[in-house]
């Protein structure tokens, strides 16, 4: 038996869900490395596995992060800016310093 036809007769289906841009544009990005979406989850759980590790660094995000997401996430909900002018966005860069 050849290689790929062992790997398909241990192969099992994975289903993923994930936002409809988000998998076009890694598509695309992917294709361009010469890659599916499928070649790269593979490659993904091969390294969780050979590694025992996720291979990207992932951390909790502090107090200070996690306020400016939740601000960031409110803002783009409302579609309203947080300054009315770029001056005022400008004052308010100045104050923090």
């Amino acid at each position: 038996m050849e290689r790929e036809d062992r790997l398909m007769a241990h192969s099992t289906m994975l289903h993923v869900r994930v936002d409809e841009e988000i998998k076009t544009q890694a598509s695309e990005a992917l294709a361009a490395m010469g890659l599916s979406v499928s070649d790269a989850v593979r490659i993904l759980l091969k390294r969780v596995v050979n590694d025992q590790a996720f291979p990207l660094e992932l951390k909790v995000p502090n107090a200070a992060t996690r306020a400016a997401m939740e601000e960031a996430r409110a803002i783009a909900q409302s579609r309203a800016a947080r300054f009315s002018s770029a001056d005022t966005l400008l004052d308010g860069l100045e104050k923090t310093r």
